[in-house]
């Protein structure tokens, strides 16, 4: 009898814990705006004329939004999703030439650590999941696996409302000698390349439920 009273109260304790966490944890949505630079160049071979060339992204400015929840450490956990619209230009930085638009879309699965001091909120973050190119010209979509660093700060005006600026760093990781951007089996180029980094720095507002 003893035993069923000591396994019902620690029942008893284990549920109010998991309650008080649940009640404690904050849903939270950050829109933001940035600029994307510093992409890796490709060493490329066109795969028609077998020409060699050095084709890098445009930078170009992004938008994204964040959702997720906090957590006591303090931190949170949040999905991440980043829009760029640019395109492949081929020369070096002072005679670029566009050749192909295209969109990159960044679906991440992520973590920030905070450093409170006071209403303003240091942290580092991390992240994970997938690249998601489209390009314009009727050539197939590429998606590969991406991880995410970064660090910035945020500065709460309420305990509902906060703004953030932060800088991340992407890795994308690609195949050596992989063809890229394919149509019916013609493939506009074979890219000699394992990673492709891309940087961005945003701006946003954090609205926490």
């Amino acid at each position: 009898m003893k035993y069923k009273q000591r396994l019902s109260v620690s029942l008893l304790a284990m549920t109010a814990l998991i309650h008080s966490g649940i009640v404690a944890a904050e849903v939270f949505v950050a829109p933001f705006g940035g600029y994307s630079f510093g992409t890796t160049d490709f060493s490329t071979i066109d795969s028609e004329t077998e020409e060699e060339s050095t084709v890098k992204i445009a930078e170009s400015e992004h938008w994204g939004v964040m959702a997720g929840v906090t957590t006591a450490d303090p931190g949170n956990i949040y999905l991440l999703y980043s829009h760029q619209s640019t395109a492949f230009s081929i020369g070096d930085n002072l005679n670029q030439s566009e050749i192909s638009r295209f969109a990159i879309d960044y679906w991440h699965l992520g973590g920030s650590l905070y450093f409170p001091k006071g209403k303003f909120r240091p942290y580092i973050t991390t992240s994970a999941g997938l690249t998601h190119m489209r390009p314009e010209n009727g050539f197939s979509n590429e998606t590969s696996f991406s991880m995410g660093i970064g660090g910035g700060a945020e500065y709460q005006f309420t305990p509902n409302f906060a703004l953030f600026a932060d800088m991340r760093g992407y890795a994308t990781f690609v195949n050596s000698s992989q063809a890229l951007f394919c149509n019916s089996g013609n493939c506009k180029w074979l890219v000699d390349s394992e990673l492709m980094w891309q940087g961005q720095v945003n701006m946003g507002a954090k609205l926490t439920f």
